[in-house]
């Protein structure tokens, strides 16, 4: 069911959180393939910041590029935007270069990613792993849990499939992490599709059929899951997580964060509720988005999509970008 209509997003447009990722998608393209992840990441960065602070908004950044100590922009609790008397409190969840190895390297699905909502209304989450499963719409409300296995999961997506378990696609990261679901998943006969990195975008194939892949499952970063919760509330889907604390740090880090329950799932209302708006552009080609293309003459080409839950719009949107101007 659409969330409602939140006036205060209404005054931030849509579109403008295209430009915002479009902008940080064109700064690490001059990077791909250039093995360095740190200088794509940081020209992501900066360029993202310069055009959320061009937005007439009074904007906290909830998911950033860490604490202020670790990051020097973009950090947790940054303000960005104009402010003035009127200007609307937003919510940000920013990675603005969700895939630095894979534009390093010149992979797949790299991607510049961003999420607002309401005041309140993402959750704060630690930089931790997250384990995460999830579907895409039309399955029936629970069909997937994170306490049951990886078989039982792949067997109680396909029988509402209506198809056998060897015939279901699931989305893994490849990481020695998970060698043991990867061998669970063998042993149930269905196919696995393993990425490299950006586990956003394998979460949000699983509600485009085009991309055949009907599971994601694996642990991946936790803030990761919030930007991924917030594109399926807009476009329908599954999802729950649980954080993954390796150290008494990493705890500690979380009820610093005001998280108590150390061991609670979390559903895709627990991740993004109320209205919120999700955009991303590619930076390189993927399953999602096409990359930046930079043509003869200073010309520069996206692809990005923009979503909001209240309505379940979903637009492409396409733009050619001169250098020069």
């Amino acid at each position: 069911m659409p969330s409602s209509a939140s006036k205060n997003l209404d005054r931030v447009l849509v579109l403008e959180m295209v430009r915002v990722t479009e902008a940080a998608a064109i700064a690490a393209s001059s990077l791909i393939g250039r093995g360095n992840e740190k200088a794509a990441d940081a020209a992501a960065v900066e360029a993202m910041r310069e055009a959320l602070n061009s937005l007439h908004m009074d904007g906290t950044v909830v998911i950033g590029e860490g604490e202020r100590d670790e990051a020097p922009m973009l950090y947790i609790g940054e303000k960005v935007g104009i402010t003035d008397g009127d200007a609307p409190s937003i919510d940000i969840a920013l990675d603005p270069l969700e895939g630095t190895t894979i534009t390093a390297k010149a992979g797949p699905n790299a991607l510049a990613v961003l999420a607002i909502a309401e005041k309140g209304c993402l959750l704060n989450a630690p930089d931790v792993y997250m384990e995460k499963i999830a579907v895409g719409p039309g399955y029936s409300k629970g069909v997937i849990d994170l306490n049951k296995s990886a078989r039982q999961n792949v067997e109680a997506v396909a029988k509402e499939k209506g198809v056998e378990p060897n015939e279901i696609i699931a989305c893994v990261l490849d990481r020695p992490r998970h060698e043991k679901l990867i061998a669970e998943l063998r042993e149930v006969g269905c196919g696995i599709v393993l990425i490299p990195d950006g586990d956003v975008a394998g979460v949000i194939a699983t509600t485009d059929p085009d991309t055949t892949i009907d599971i994601y499952m694996g642990q991946g970063g936790a803030p990761e899951g919030v930007l991924a919760a917030a594109a399926l509330r807009c476009v329908g889907g599954q999802f729950q997580g649980r954080l993954i604390f390796r150290n008494e740090d990493e705890r500690q880090r979380a009820r610093k964060w005001g998280i108590d329950d150390l061991d609670q799932i979390y559903s895709l209302e627990d991740l993004a509720k109320g209205d919120c708006i999700f955009a991303a552009t590619g930076v390189t080609d993927g399953s999602l988005l096409e990359g930046v293309k930079r043509l003869r003459g200073g010309v520069m080409t996206t692809e990005s999509v923009v979503m909001r839950a209240s309505s379940g719009t979903v637009r492409w949107v396409k733009g050619e970008h001169r250098h020069s101007r």
